[in-house]
């Protein structure tokens, strides 16, 4: 699952990261992604690996994942 969907001002992102293994991953994916101008909200799935974001035009599906890969963190 890579998706973006729009609903009128937020938007939300969902990627699969296969590299999620534990909580330690998912507060360090919250932190990075926190930081990106426009993010509203970050929720984590250890057990699904996937990465859902709303967040607005402001920060774009590219960002996200640019963040992620800083992070250490690959998308599928």
């Amino acid at each position: 699952m890579n998706e973006t969907t729009n609903n009128m001002t937020n938007k939300t992102t969902t990627v699969i990261a296969p590299d999620i293994v534990c909580g330690g991953c998912a507060s360090s994916i919250k932190n990075a992604l926190g930081n990106l101008a426009g993010v509203e909200q970050v929720d984590v799935d250890v057990a699904t690996k996937t990465v859902k974001v709303e967040h607005s035009e402001a920060a774009s599906r590219d960002s996200i994942i640019a963040a992620l890969d800083r992070a250490g963190y690959s998308v599928q």
